[in-house]
């Protein structure tokens, strides 16, 4: 394993489908930002902040399987969050960005599991 210092990124660690939930994240990131300044929703535009802080703390491998549960609880909450709070007057931006959250819950779901089985495996006797 390699050692790095520490709070240095760690770009060489990131599994192939982890770019791809990053490249996810970082595009409901800035989907939520522009919706929250567009809006005027202070909340949203948190939530976007959220999202691109994740990456950071991805980025320098801090707690990547915790990171994967949080940001399943953290992305599914916001579907319905949206559909309540939107109450019929959805956007193309709106759809664009639950799509992709549909699809980065299943990513970080499988990446969770992933990580904890070949864990196992790895410390199998």
């Amino acid at each position: 394993m390699t050692q790095y210092p520490s709070g240095t990124l760690k770009i060489g660690s990131v599994p192939s489908l982890g770019w791809v939930a990053l490249g996810l994240v970082f595009l409901t990131g800035v989907l939520h930002v522009y919706a929250g300044v567009v809006e005027g929703r202070a909340p949203v535009t948190l939530a976007g902040v959220g999202f691109l802080g994740a990456i950071l703390l991805y980025l320098v491998d801090y707690r990547r399987p915790l990171l994967y549960l949080v940001g399943v609880v953290y992305t599914a909450v916001q579907i319905p969050l949206w559909y309540v709070a939107k109450a019929g007057e959805f956007t193309t931006v709106g759809y664009v960005d639950k799509a992709v959250q549909v699809v980065l819950v299943a990513l970080l779901v499988y990446l969770y599991w992933h990580t904890r089985a070949a864990k196992n495996t790895s410390s199998a006797p």
